[in-house]
Order: C-alpha cells, then sequence, then structure tokens
C-alpha cells in the first residue's frame, strides 16, 4: 500500500465526520460565514465587497458539497485535460 493510500486510509474516517457536521450545522455555518464577510466589509470600507462576496459564496459552494457527498462512493474525478 503506498504512502497516499495509506493516508487517505487514515483521513476517512475525519471526512465523514466533517461531512456529518457539515450537514448537522451547515445553517449554522453559513450564518458564522455571512456575519464575518459582513464584518470584514465594514472593516475594509466596502473596498473589497466583490472578492468578500465571492469568497463567501465559494465557500458556501465547498460546504455544500462537503454535506452532501455521497458517502456510498468515490469522489468525483476531475475531467481529463485536453489532447494535444
Amino acid at each position: 500500500m503506498g504512502f497516499l493510500d495509506q493516508l487517505k486510509a487514515r483521513l476517512g474516517p475525519a471526512r465523514e465526520k466533517v461531512s456529518g457536521l457539515a450537514r448537522q450545522h451547515g445553517d449554522r455555518i453559513d450564518h458564522g460565514l455571512d456575519k464575518a464577510a459582513r464584518v470584514v466589509d465594514r472593516k475594509t470600507g466596502g473596498k473589497y465587497s466583490d472578492r468578500i462576496e465571492s469568497g463567501t459564496g465559494r465557500a458556501k459552494r465547498a460546504l455544500d458539497r462537503i454535506a452532501h457527498r455521497d458517502d456510498g462512493g468515490p469522489p468525483p474525478t476531475p475531467p481529463a485535460p485536453p489532447a494535444p
């Protein structure tokens, strides 16, 4: 068994626990992300509003992927690069 296989095997239970917590507390996490975004936006005077909004959206999408991942199968594979 290679190093990466061993690492994946050891991190499997942690991934499942994080996924369960994300499902259970997703609304609280969303609220916390929104609150943090508002504070940062206020502190920066609205100068980076578009970037803050973009980052918050990305974090929420990542949370959704973690929370709604099928536990039965392997994670989806990324698309193959185009042929030269």
